[in-house]
């Protein structure tokens, strides 16, 4: 009887760890979800990788856009020496480099926050929005990797009802999200941002 619930339990140690190992090798597809919507306006979150900034070329033309909105927080370094003083004007002007109708691309800059930054910035977002173009129902968000996920659920409960949401996630560019747990970067990202969203989903989604 003993060796009998020893192998039932052992059993079934073996398939949660087996089940947990198997959501671990598919964290960062979770995370960096991609859901465009059929949308007017883009809105690229500024922070980003200047190589994931250059996906959104592709993305452009891809689908037909009214508008690229650029939103970000005042430069977190360089603020002194750049002339360009948050990054929502650093990346509309790296968008404009690269070859995006200066007449295509806006840039919202965002107040400077301790904590709270992306409900911050789809606060400051949206009431641009109203503001700008009332009638617009629609959306899609651009960032990157597995940042996607949360920024994802923020900016639709700040937006609901009157705009959907759709987002777009930009590949990882210093990690294979297939290896994640193999470098210190990977885990550093993915665990990072799987606590990040647990956090927002579970506890405080202003967070």
């Amino acid at each position: 009887m003993i060796g009998l619930v020893w192998v039932v339990v052992g059993g079934g140690g073996l398939l949660a760890i087996a089940a947990i190992a198997l959501a671990g090798m598919h964290l960062p597809r979770f995370l960096a979800v991609t859901r465009p919507l059929a949308a007017d306006i883009l809105v690229v979150e500024g922070w980003i990788p200047d190589q994931a900034v250059k996906g959104v070329i592709s993305e452009v033309l891809q689908r037909r856009y009214r508008k690229i909105v650029v939103i970000g927080p005042p430069l977190w370094k360089g603020f002194y020496l750049s002339q360009y003083k948050t990054y929502a004007e650093l990346t509309a002007a790296t968008l404009i480099s690269l070859g995006i109708s200066p007449d295509l691309v806006q840039a919202v800059p965002c107040p400077a926050v301790e904590s709270f930054r992306t409900y911050t910035a789809a606060c400051h977002l949206y009431r641009w929005l109203q503001q700008v173009t009332p009638a617009i129902k629609a959306i899609n968000l651009y960032t990157y990797d597995c940042h996607a996920r949360r920024s994802w659920l923020v900016f639709k409960r700040v937006c609901a009802p009157q705009i959907k949401v759709g987002i777009i996630a930009a590949p990882a560019l210093n990690y294979n999200p297939r290896r994640w747990w193999q470098t210190s970067v990977g885990c550093r990202q993915v665990a990072t941002e799987a606590i990040a969203y647990g956090h927002t989903r579970f506890f405080n989604w202003r967070a």
